[in-house]
């Protein structure tokens, strides 16, 4: 990756700026941007000395990571910059904190770092280590790569064979968005644009239910920070059993997305609004790619129910099935292709308002994040020497909704992570709420 006279490394594609919108969203709330965690649950400290010199060899084989966003005209570009920046950070827990504590006011504080966009690594490593146990945690900013794209640094930070090292590339060529836009005529573009659009509309005839009242709208956002909770093996594979005969093989995340629409209408169904509305990622990306960086094709499509069609179990997931069911029918990811071009040559401001504005009410469009990851699996169990015992996942989220779900299963076992804005939420309230989710996730 070479840059030209002016530093530029390379150009934000399609698909990153509308990550960047929405970190442009999240920094106008006071808050740090669109920051992301991976993070892995090791069961001592591992080899630092060899974990820092594959750091060192991601590093040199994508120098992207030593740069920077910045704007040049009305877009934007990875830059080089002028030092080169630490990137691996080490955090250790002295013998008299608590420990759990020590992890999790530590993570909160990485993820609650604020900086320029212009300063800011796009990606850092940081290990916390304690006596009993060490963590992992893979810091890096929305557009810089996605989970997938994190999951890919990480096997490669796991990969000793130089030979498969190579495997791993930066992406070449126009990106994806545009590729695939190519295959289109002129008049097959519109076509989308148009679909695309009466898509949105569709959604945005009902007024999205958020779970925030009116008292909780009006305190200003501070931090963000997350609760995770881990389900045992045997209720896992009753969950899975559960999720495949509510909505099939393929359909495992409408049945996590579904159930916490239900939490939430439980919790409370005086929540202003008529329908949960929920944006979930496609990705166009070759699943076979190892592109960890720069690879993105991430933008949102919806799940939606009204508040009477999540009231009944039944009826919510077949409707849910029969929504996505068209939408894969109908080619939907592929018809945002031209808006998610047309969206690169927006400001970001306005950029932002389309994505999360309704076009009928001007509120809030989304009633959650939502992310499921699905089986995490890694050739070994071990990184540098330590065993890995669990893994979960973090992201700033825009207020309101001030709420997100992660969820992945690793070794049998699901992992929820949710993540929350304080103190819109507060670690009790989610307590209730998880206690609400688990009930829907086991009912048969």
């Amino acid at each position: 990756m070479v840059s030209n006279k002016e530093g530029i490394l390379q150009p934000l594609n399609p698909a990153d700026t509308f990550t960047l919108a929405m970190d442009e969203e999240i920094r106008q709330e006071n808050m740090p941007g669109s920051l992301c965690g991976f993070a892995l649950e090791l069961s001592n400290t591992p080899n630092i000395e060899a974990l820092e010199t594959q750091i060192n060899t991601f590093i040199k084989f994508f120098p992207v990571t030593q740069s920077s966003l910045q704007q040049r005209g009305k877009l934007f570009y990875w830059c080089q910059q002028e030092n080169t920046r630490q990137l691996f950070f080490q955090h250790s827990c002295s013998s008299e904190k608590n420990e759990t504590r020590f992890f999790q006011q530590t993570i909160e504080k990485i993820l609650n770092t604020k900086e320029s966009r212009e300063q800011q690594s796009p990606v850092e490593f940081h290990l916390l280590t304690g006596s009993n146990k060490s963590i992992f945690l893979l810091r890096w900013i929305h557009p810089f790569c996605d989970a997938r794209g994190a999951e890919l640094i990480l096997k490669f930070l796991m990969t000793d064979n130089p030979k498969q090292l190579e495997k791993f590339a930066a992406p070449f060529g126009k990106p994806l968005v545009n590729q695939q836009l190519d295959k289109y005529k002129w008049w097959q573009k519109i076509g989308l644009f148009l679909k695309a659009k009466r898509h949105i509309e569709s959604i945005d005839q009902y007024q999205s239910i958020v779970p925030l009242d009116q008292q909780q709208l009006q305190q200003q956002p501070e931090k963000l920070s997350y609760a995770i909770f881990r389900i045992s093996k045997q209720k896992t594979e009753k969950i899975n059993k559960i999720a495949r005969k509510q909505v099939g093989l393929t359909g495992a995340s409408l049945y996590f997305l579904g159930c916490m629409m239900r939490a939430l209408e439980k919790i409370n169904s005086d929540f202003p609004g008529e329908a949960y509305c929920v944006p979930y990622a496609f990705n166009l990306r070759k699943s076979k790619v190892l592109t960890p960086v720069l690879g993105n094709h991430v933008c949102a499509l919806f799940s939606q129910a009204t508040r009477e069609q999540v009231q009944n179990r039944s009826i919510l997931f077949q409707h849910l099935k029969q929504q996505n069911a068209k939408v894969i029918r109908e080619k939907m990811d592929y018809a945002f292709l031209p808006l998610m071009w047309a969206g690169s040559w927006l400001s970001l401001e306005k950029y932002g308002k389309t994505l999360r504005q309704s076009y009928k009410t001007g509120t809030e469009r989304t009633s959650f994040w939502f992310s499921d990851i699905g089986p995490m699996n890694f050739e070994s169990q071990h990184f540098f020497g330590a065993e890995i015992k669990g893994l979960f996942h973090l992201c700033q989220i825009s207020t309101p909704p001030a709420l997100g779900l992660l969820s992945c299963q690793f070794q049998g076992q699901l992992s929820l992570t949710y993540n929350f804005i304080e103190p819109l939420f507060n670690h009790q309230w989610i307590e209730q709420l998880h206690s609400f989710y688990l009930e829907e996730l086991l009912t048969e």
